[in-house]
């Protein structure tokens, strides 16, 4: 039996509860940035490779507003 391929995993971003901090970008500028506008988060990479999902993780821990959500083949 076959195991199934893995998915990649994907971020995705609610700018509406974003409170721009920017913390982020900083920690994954490839992934994240900001609008110039705004300063609310933008997704750059919804399907960032493999050697920068720890600094999307670091990301995801930064947050102050919970703006961010990596979503893997665990189910979250």
């Amino acid at each position: 039996m076959s195991a199934r391929p893995a998915t990649p995993p994907r971020v995705t971003v609610r700018a509406e509860v974003c409170v721009g901090a920017g913390q982020c970008v900083l920690a994954a500028a490839g992934v994240f940035d900001q609008g110039e506008e705004d300063g609310l988060v933008r997704l750059l990479d919804p399907y960032p490779a493999p050697p920068l999902l720890p600094s999307v993780r670091e990301a995801l821990g930064r947050c102050p507003s919970g703006a961010i959500t990596l979503h893997d083949d665990a189910g979250e």
